[in-house]
């Protein structure tokens, strides 16, 4: 009783301070992870096993961790370090790809392709930060989306707070097709054994058939307001070509294919048998090698304090799964659904989407991991299912606040720095009935289709 009392506060605790933002992020899980061992496993349970078992160390020198030869099993409980491996190698690759000017030649030909019109660009656009987020962080998208498109609003005069608050949503959304392409995801398909595939002809499909809906919905309602601002001419002579923002042309191919190797491997890694762990290595391996001038430059700017606020989170939720607790809350959402699977699948997005909108979805995802994992066995309900409603809910719902998600805070403060401020009540008003809408869609076509 002792130690779930301890795992409760300090899982509390944690939340806390993370939003409050007192406190860098991963001081703050690392701490909390201390306490936990220390606290939980030590004084509480007297558990060296339970430590050992959170740790996971082993893990990492077992074949399985690195090729699986047969069906995939999913990670064992405490720290997930195929997800650790897998987004440093991806670091590794982004900061390469940034470095030879990947992302603003990207960016500045296709909005040559559009002949820099303001509304096919603000289509193109949305498309663009759906695509990329299915592979690439939306931090990182949002980043260079941004930053393009106020230099691209400064120059075609138009006002690029509408262009950029569509990129976070279609940012967020497109993470939520994809394994690899939110946090949360990479959590829940090396935690429960799932491929890129399986995430693609699920949760893909979700977020297809929501793009639609979302790429008329930003369009009827910003139309105006960017067409209401293209009355100055444009001396289109002061543009910058596409092939000026390449800083290395021999780089620049290199970063191309590596970057489609990486893709490639995702795509086939159920057939091929390499987990995540070992295509986040490969990939970092690459990026180092065919840039080894530049490793070490590659290599500090990797963001090292969110894995370091991941193992934290990690060790966190393995006090709460060690003690009991997440059984127990999975037991109390199966008494309120009775078992119906409908209210169960409504509960579980919904309250995913709430929470996700206020509270980062990293630790909530790996909170509500061994949750649906004890409702699947309990009540029979198909595993996949409720990882898929998970996976939408958790990505979705970040965007409905300017700090639900990282790519919102990234995209809001790269906006602010040129003198756009976006307010939280002008966000809100946006972002909130899209959130919903989606939200709503998935709900439903999980119940079509699954039930």
């Amino acid at each position: 009783m002792f130690a779930q009392v301890v795992a409760i506060i300090i899982f509390i605790a944690m939340f806390v301070f993370i939003v409050s933002e007192i406190v860098e992020r991963h001081v703050v899980s690392l701490i909390c992870a201390l306490l936990t061992i220390v606290f939980v496993f030590g004084l509480g349970m007297h558990s060296m096993s339970a430590i050992l078992e959170t740790l996971n160390l082993r893990s990492i020198f077992t074949t399985e961790f690195w090729y699986l030869s047969g069906e995939t099993s999913g990670s064992s409980t405490g720290i997930n370090w195929e997800t650790i491996l897998f987004i440093f190698g991806m670091m590794v690759m982004v900061e390469g790809m940034a470095r030879v000017g990947f992302f603003r030649w990207l960016c500045m030909r296709i909005a040559r392709l559009v002949k820099y019109q303001v509304i096919p660009l603000f289509i193109t656009f949305m498309i663009l930060s759906t695509i990329l987020a299915m592979f690439i962080d939306s931090i990182t998208v949002i980043l260079f989306l941004a930053a393009v498109t106020i230099e691209l609003a400064q120059l075609l005069k138009f006002n690029p707070i509408p262009m950029i608050l569509s990129e976070i949503f279609c940012a967020n959304l497109g993470g939520s097709a994809t394994m690899c392409g939110d946090p949360p995801n990479i959590i829940i398909g090396t935690s429960l054994g799932y491929s890129f595939t399986d995430f693609v002809t699920n949760t893909g499909v979700i977020a297809a058939v929501s793009l639609i809906a979302v790429l008329l919905y930003f369009y009827l309602i910003f139309r105006k307001e960017l067409r209401a601002d293209v009355s100055e001419p444009v001396d289109y002579s002061s543009l910058p070509t596409p092939e000026s923002t390449i800083t290395d042309k021999k780089g620049f191919a290199v970063s191309c294919v590596i970057f489609a190797a990486a893709i490639a491997l995702l795509v086939t890694h159920a057939q091929t048998g390499l987990t995540v762990s070992t295509i986040g290595c490969i990939v970092a391996a690459a990026t180092l090698i065919t840039s080894w001038k530049y490793a070490v430059d590659l290599l500090k700017k990797v963001d090292y304090n969110t894995l370091l606020f991941f193992i934290g989170l990690f060790v966190v939720i393995g006090g709460l799964e060690q003690t009991g607790i997440l059984e127990i809350m999975a037991a109390f959402i199966g008494r309120i659904s009775g078992g119906n699977v409908m209210v169960m699948v409504a509960i579980i997005i919904w309250l995913s989407a709430v929470v996700s909108a206020f509270v980062d979805n990293i630790p909530f995802a790996t909170t509500m991991i061994p949750i649906i994992k004890s409702l699947s066995t309990t009540y029979g309900v198909d595993l996949s299912m409720l990882a898929w409603t998970l996976a939408m809910g958790t990505d979705i719902g970040g965007s409905a606040t300017p700090i639900g998600a990282s790519a919102n805070v990234v995209g809001i403060a790269t906006a602010s720095r040129e003198g756009y401020v976006i307010k939280w009540g002008q966000y809100c008003k946006k972002m909130m009935p899209a959130t919903v809408m989606v939200v709503l869609i998935a709900m439903l076509f999980i119940y079509f289709r699954y039930l």
